[in-house]
């Protein structure tokens, strides 16, 4: 990890600290709370470049693991998200968090988010929209000497859908949130507010970040090839056995095998 990684993570984590990001993080909640009701299994997986903004509080899954590639009070899992320190077919939930927008590797990214995703899997991959007005705005930024806009690497819907698509995903739908960015004095922002809920509820596509939900459709990896992964360090995330012999707690450490070298996990 270099400084500059840290940077884009201190930049980011407090445009998300103001007012708008407040709201925009409460939108982002209010929405993954539908999807995740229905989401099921035996562990759930965070990824993003902010620290302190657990999304998957909606999840009935008891085993959630926060990942990030710099420590922080809520990360369970130091990682780099083009190199998961996971075993294949593992998780049954990942949320990424504008993962795919900061690094110069989004498609090893997603790869490595498909490769430990269990079949029938759910991806909820939270992004910013470069064809709205707050994208666009981004954009300008970029030319500017802020460097989390100027290393910010948008990613399309449409770009998105084929890579996923590539990768034996199946896109399920998606949500548009952040139209109206709450902003003026206090009759004017509660207009936008009320504007922006308006959009929301009808899924305009030009907010200016969106949400979108996929289900892994890719048959599992064949077991010899899980044995060879683990072996080369990989974390194995353990599955209850049936009530005919006693499960372990659902908030089990996660152990790391013998040689891991990437990060650094703990339930």
């Amino acid at each position: 990890m270099d400084g500059e990684c840290s940077d884009f993570l201190t930049e980011l984590e407090s445009w998300y600290a103001r007012e708008s990001g407040c709201y925009l993080l409460g939108c982002i909640g209010d929405t993954l709370q539908g999807l995740l009701d229905t989401s099921f299994g035996y562990h759930i997986l965070q990824l993003g470049v902010t620290r302190g903004q657990p999304l998957f509080e909606g999840s009935p899954i008891n085993h959630r693991i926060y990942a990030a590639n710099c420590p922080g009070d809520a990360i369970s899992l130091i990682c780099d998200a083009d190199e998961l320190p996971l075993e294949s077919d593992s998780v049954d939930a990942v949320i990424a968090h504008h993962s795919l927008e900061f690094t110069a590797h989004p498609h090893q990214v997603l790869r490595e988010i498909q490769r430990v995703l269990t079949p029938q899997g759910q991806l909820l991959v939270i992004g910013f929209n470069p064809y709205s007005l707050a994208g666009m705005g981004q954009y300008l930024r970029g030319f500017s000497r802020n460097s989390l806009w100027h290393h910010h690497r948008p990613v399309s819907e449409r770009r998105l859908t084929d890579w996923l698509h590539l990768l034996g995903c199946e896109v399920q739908g998606s949500s548009h949130l952040y139209s109206m960015p709450p902003a003026g004095g206090t009759r004017l922002r509660r207009w936008l507010t009320r504007a922006d809920q308006w959009c929301n509820r009808h899924n305009l596509p030009v907010g200016g970040l969106y949400v979108l939900q996929a289900i892994k459709q890719q048959p599992a990896m064949h077991r010899r090839r899980q044995l060879r992964l683990s072996s080369e360090g990989l974390i194995g995330l353990a599955v209850p056995k049936p009530k005919t012999a006693p499960s372990p707690t659902p908030n089990a450490p996660v152990h790391r095998q013998p040689g891991h070298k990437r990060g650094d996990a703990a339930a």
